[in-house]
């Protein structure tokens, strides 16, 4: 089964620098987006972060704290931004975006790659269920970005510890790695 591209989160709300959530890398990650998706497609899906209709548990307070957010998934911050609009998308309230979904599209004995924002939440905690529900995983250092460079430089050293179940790469050497049929 071919490997399966998911792209994390590439949504105005974390685009825009007027926004509570604006991730400062997030228009350096748009080229290597755009690399991969030619490598991939039609293996691609994206992902967007919404907010619940209701908070409850923990998110409760998460909400008291960032009530910008809770806004509905028609919302325009809640938008992929304007270079991947009108993909369709898979919708999760949660960071991680593992889950039967992805499962399904990925399959048995597959693999994810990941690639977005926020390296160090929404990429993180998405590669680390699909590692614990036995897909290996790559995540393309240079295809994310997270709240600053320390903290992407930091979670992409975690990263590596969960080797030789996760990859850390960069969009090139996917390229190389890739069959000669696919490029």
């Amino acid at each position: 089964m071919a490997p399966v591209l998911v792209l994390i989160d590439l949504q105005k709300i974390f685009a825009e620098p007027d926004s509570g959530w604006a991730t400062p890398d997030f228009q350096r990650v748009i080229k290597p987006t755009q690399d991969l998706i030619g490598l991939f497609s039609p293996h691609v899906i994206f992902t967007r972060f919404i907010a619940p209709e209701e908070p409850t548990g923990s998110w409760i307070p998460y909400y008291e704290q960032w009530p910008f957010a809770l806004q509905p998934p028609t919302s325009y911050a809640y938008q992929l931004v304007d270079e991947f609009a009108g993909a369709p998308t898979l919708d999760k309230t949660t960071f991680g975006k593992w889950g039967p979904e992805l499962a399904e599209a990925v399959g048995p004995g597959a693999e994810l790659v990941l690639s977005g924002v926020t390296t160090d939440c929404c990429v993180l905690t998405t590669a680390l269920a699909a590692l614990d529900a036995g897909v290996h995983v790559r995540v393309v250092a240079d295809a994310c970005a997270g709240v600053d460079e320390a903290s992407h430089q930091k979670t992409l050293d975690i990263l590596r510890l969960y080797a030789p179940m996760l990859e850390v790469v960069t969009v090139d050497e996917i390229r190389a790695q890739l069959t000669p049929e696919r490029q």
